[in-house]
């Protein structure tokens, strides 16, 4: 009996977990790993797109909890998103409304945006829609790249 019988899907768990963490309270980048299992050969490039787009989505989703319930948390020190980030993604959200969660991939302004987004009571439903578009289409864009597909 294999001591490890699930051990091949341990890389698709890394790849959950650091796009996950790469969308809330961590710095973290999962493009590395992204790229680093299409080069490798050995997985499904749409496995990997589905399972690292799902990662970053549900970690938009806990910022815009964490926006929700805002002023429990704002000053924790764990908190994604300091002052000054949270006033220039609410500018950028007051300025171009839910469209700019579109923009939700991006560093530095994304992950503030999707805080701002549950602080300013965006519906879950359209929230997902828009962020999904984002983050799947960042790393759509990625695993294009790294394989040749766009010439």
């Amino acid at each position: 009996m294999d001591p490890l019988p699930y051990a091949h899907l341990l890389p698709y768990g890394t790849l959950f977990t650091s796009a996950l963490v790469a969308a809330t309270i961590f710095p973290m980048q999962s493009e590395a790993v992204l790229v680093g299992l299409l080069v490798s050969d050995g997985y499904s490039p749409l496995a990997l797109l589905l399972i690292a787009s799902c990662g970053n989505i549900l970690g938009s989703v806990i910022n815009w909890w964490l926006g929700r319930s805002i002023d429990r948390f704002r000053h924790c020190r764990w908190f994604p998103a300091d002052e000054k980030q949270l006033l220039r993604a609410e500018n950028w959200y007051h300025r171009y409304g839910r469209w700019s969660l579109l923009l939700s991939w991006a560093p530095i302004i994304g992950d503030p945006l999707t805080v701002v987004a549950g602080v300013l009571g965006e519906p879950l439903p359209g929230f997902l829609v828009l962020v999904g578009v984002a983050k799947f289409g960042r790393y759509l864009v990625l695993v294009s790249v790294t394989l040749g597909w766009m010439g």
